[in-house]
């Protein structure tokens, strides 16, 4: 297993438990899943968390994205340590 770096969370992250880091392809998968927790820059070309999960909808929604993501750039520091 790969762990993240914590170091290479993207900065427009919010601060919480769930981040996404600079492995990110931008593919929309994580926005499309939990598109109230996961934005968009398309300029830059990566997806980022938003807004922490405030309801267990939320919770099981950001955890869904962060299983499916391709590149395995969404973490959650009380799961993957």
């Amino acid at each position: 297993m790969v762990l993240s770096d914590r170091t290479s969370k993207i900065a427009k992250n919010v601060p919480g438990k769930y981040y996404v880091d600079i492995r990110c392809i931008g593919c929309n998968v994580c926005a499309e899943i939990a598109p109230e927790n996961f934005c968009s820059d398309l300029e830059e070309g990566y997806e980022y968390v938003c807004k922490q999960p405030s309801t267990d909808a939320e919770e099981a929604l950001c955890l869904e994205a962060m299983e499916i993501c391709p590149v395995n750039a969404i973490w959650n520091d009380g799961i993957w340590e």
